[in-house]
């Protein structure tokens, strides 16, 4: 029993420790390759400690004692991880490092000792059993060895569809302290000695030290509005900053969407205002008898199909959102009609969607806004999926997708660009004209347009809402690339490395 709880909480904070950090520095390859490494070193060396504490000439006594100490500690660093998250994370974010060096640093600060303590439980446990049936050596073994596996399993399907989705990743983090706390105290108790009773006193004054100083500083709240099984959705209030009645929804680190209560056609997301000024320059939007269909890759806060339901007579919109806990927040929160007829909310893969429609023209804007930062979904800049892309779009149409990249070299828009040419012969990268920004290595986000025609001109000044200018950026200026990026090698990371080694930006 002892074996089986400890696996899973130990998995369960693996799997907690990437949503816990994904609102300040985001989620990627790299982030959960981090988080694997420093649970897995934890294990390894809490393993090869508990090994050295289960000598031939530890009894029962002594070895239920040495559990309760474990995991008494392990209970400790646990909450002590939740206690030191908000504020060590902003002081890593705001210290100009680069981005995986945080990560590195901030989980291992984090959630190694956690892992390294749980890792002592197996070996200690092992040893106890053995001695209880010492003519049956292997199958004891085999036996502690699949408990364990079972017990790490069970954790992680917990863990992804039961605890954070039902408590909250702040919750699910508390309630397996707490678990190793009743742990620590029921071995502390069976061992019979003196020594259970100060491990118990001492595990219940240390979790009342951390338990206080975390309600005071407020470590228990969650950041998140609404925690999905995707991400920790945030709403803030964009009044103070616009001076009118305004919502900001940021998934995990990054700002998706910005929405204006009254004028749904007001855009202050660039990128976003870009695509609708890009439209209404291909497409008589303004003319009440358009017809006009859009697809949505991403729904976030439905800014844009919130501005083309309110301002374009014949617009009929699909939304691929992912994340039905997405739409809820829009709805409740970004002022979102859900039940608009003219907007088609579909709780399903962008991709998987897309190929379940007809593979004919049927959209004039295809709009891939599910790119999360540097969290980039693979099968969704792949040569497989533009081509059911390019199936779909009318002549006159055109696909955009945003993309964050460095000036200075941006090899992940090149290879994109590259790729997107074998389906398209018209590819343009859009940039906003930023005035006194001479930056050489700054991060970007860029907006790719993919179609048959192209737009003319290589600047667009803003003709609604917000003044702002894009310009288009040559090809040639972007580098060039053999690389194409297809489902079965998409080298993101290592084409976006240069902006993982960069400093975090500031979500504000």
């Amino acid at each position: 029993m002892v074996l089986f709880t400890s696996s899973a909480g130990g998995l369960i904070v693996e799997i907690v420790a990437g949503r816990l950090i994904a609102p300040y520095v985001g989620m990627s390859l790299y982030t959960w390759t981090v988080i694997i490494a420093v649970v897995l070193a934890g294990l390894s060396v809490g393993h090869w400690i508990g090994g050295r504490l289960a000598s031939a000439a530890v009894d029962r006594p002594l070895g239920l004692r040495r559990l309760a100490i474990s995991l008494a500690l392990a209970s400790v660093t646990t909450l002590l991880a939740l206690v030191a998250l908000s504020d060590l994370s902003l002081a890593l974010v705001s210290s100009g490092l680069g981005q995986v060096t945080v990560v590195i640093v901030l989980t291992t600060a984090l959630f190694l000792l956690p892992s390294l303590f749980v890792g002592i439980v197996a070996p200690i446990v092992t040893k106890l059993a053995v001695d209880s049936d010492p003519g049956r050596v292997g199958a004891v073994l085999g036996r502690m060895f699949a408990v364990g596996t079972v017990g790490s399993i069970a954790g992680t399907l917990l863990a992804g569809f039961v605890f954070i989705s039902w408590i909250g990743s702040s919750g699910t983090l508390i309630s397996v302290a707490g678990v190793y706390a009743l742990l620590a105290a029921l071995c502390a108790l069976l061992s019979g000695r003196r020594g259970g009773a100060v491990v118990v006193v001492a595990l219940v004054a240390s979790t009342g030290v951390l338990a206080t100083v975390g309600g005071v500083r407020g470590a228990f709240a969650s950041r998140c509005t609404m925690e999905s099984d995707y991400f920790c959705i945030q709403i803030d209030d964009f009044a103070p900053v616009v001076g009118r009645p305004s919502a900001l929804m940021a998934l995990d680190n990054l700002v998706h969407s910005i929405n204006d209560r009254d004028d749904p056609s007001l855009l202050f997301s660039p990128y976003i205002h870009f695509v609708d000024e890009y439209a209404r320059r291909r497409f008589p939007l303004d003319r009440p008898d358009t017809r006009f269909r859009a697809f949505f890759i991403g729904g976030g806060g439905y800014t844009l199909p919130r501005s083309w339901a309110a301002t374009v007579g014949g617009a009929r919109m699909t939304v691929a959102e992912i994340d039905p806990a997405v739409t809820r927040a829009a709805a409740d929160h970004m002022w979102l009609s859900a039940d608009d007829p003219k907007i088609d909310i579909v709780h399903r893969d962008a991709r998987a969607l897309l190929q379940s429609l007809p593979p004919e023209p049927a959209f004039d804007v295809i709009f891939g806004d599910a790119f999360h930062d540097i969290s980039i979904p693979s099968h969704l800049v792949s040569r497989e999926f533009h081509a059911e892309v390019a199936r779909r779009l009318k002549p006159d149409g055109f696909y955009v997708v945003n993309a964050v990249d460095r000036r200075a070299a941006p090899r992940f828009v090149a290879a994109l660009a590259n790729t997107l040419a074998l389906d398209f012969p018209v590819v343009e990268i859009w940039d906003e004209v930023t005035p006194g920004d001479a930056g050489e290595d700054l991060r970007r986000t860029y907006l790719i347009v993919a179609g048959f025609r192209p737009a003319g001109g290589r600047t667009m000044p803003s003709a609604f809402g917000l003044r702002r200018t894009w310009q288009q950026i040559p090809r040639e200026d972007i580098g060039e690339t053999e690389i194409v990026l297809t489902d079965d090698f998409a080298p993101i990371e290592r084409l976006l490395s240069s902006v993982l080694v960069s400093a975090i930006p500031d979500r504000d």
